[in-house]
């Protein structure tokens, strides 16, 4: 239920059911369906026109989507990563209180394609770990990653539990490999149906499609080929590196 209203505040009302909205989205009371304009008004007792420009508000926030002829709707949360330091998708998705779990579509040694031997510095057809993951989030597809690293390192990750969490941190806990660098190469790309699919992309929504190699020292670990939905997903460049954001910096 909504917080009632101060109507001796020099606060508009529609500021103050936006600031009582804002809150209750952000504690998961919306997530089955938002609030008609009519309920909207029947519950803080205020006009219709002010319960539309509160939700009119919320929509420029990109905190709801409002749809003619099926009313509004709660929109899913965007990530946001930092791109100035190593990171962790996992950890990402879970510092937003958003759960996090991968399906597992393989896990198991096979021979290197030419690609990843070429990174991974072995020879093609070498023996590698590959490693395919749907990352999930909240319920739904965020990302498609496939992995291969040298088996003689990281061979122990075929009997990790690779449903949860971020691959270096399995790797750092079985493998005894500390990933401490390496780079990516991020570019926004139209899936093919597949992958659409895959994902549950809506139709003419683009992806992410990021190649990274890591390493631990010297040492190539992991060539990785991701594709991430664009609708889900925002990176940030921020300078100088690790500079914080203020709130709502980005809004």
């Amino acid at each position: 239920m909504g917080t009632a209203l101060d109507r001796s505040s020099p606060l508009p009302l529609w500021a103050q059911i936006v600031d009582d909205l804002r809150r209750r989205l952000l504690s998961g009371e919306f997530e089955e369906r938002f609030a008609t304009d009519e309920e909207l008004t029947r519950e803080y007792e205020v006009s219709r026109q002010t319960a539309r420009e509160a939700v009119r508000r919320l929509t420029e926030e990109g905190l709801v989507v409002r749809q003619r002829g099926r009313g509004s709707s709660v929109t899913q949360p965007v990530l946001e990563q930092s791109l100035h330091s190593l990171y962790s998708l996992a950890s990402t998705v879970r510092a937003r209180g958003i759960e996090e779990r991968s399906e597992v579509l393989a896990a198991e040694r096979r021979p290197a394609t030419a690609e990843a031997a070429t990174h991974l510095l072995v020879e093609t057809g070498a023996e590698v770990v590959f490693v395919e993951r749907l990352r999930i989030a909240g319920g739904e597809p965020i990302a498609w990653d496939r992995s291969w690293l040298p088996a003689h390192q990281a061979g122990a990750l075929l009997g990790a539990d690779l449903s949860s969490g971020g691959l270096y941190d399995l790797l750092a806990t079985h493998c005894s490999v500390r990933i401490t660098g390496g780079w990516e190469r991020i570019r926004p790309v139209i899936p093919e149906v597949t992958e659409r699919k895959l994902l549950r992309l809506p139709p003419k929504t683009a992806a992410f499609s990021i190649e990274r190699l890591a390493r631990a020292g010297q040492d190539p670990i992991e060539w990785r080929r991701s594709l991430i939905r664009g609708d889900r997903y925002s990176l940030i460049a921020q300078w100088p590196a690790g500079a914080p954001l203020r709130p709502n910096e980005l809004s």
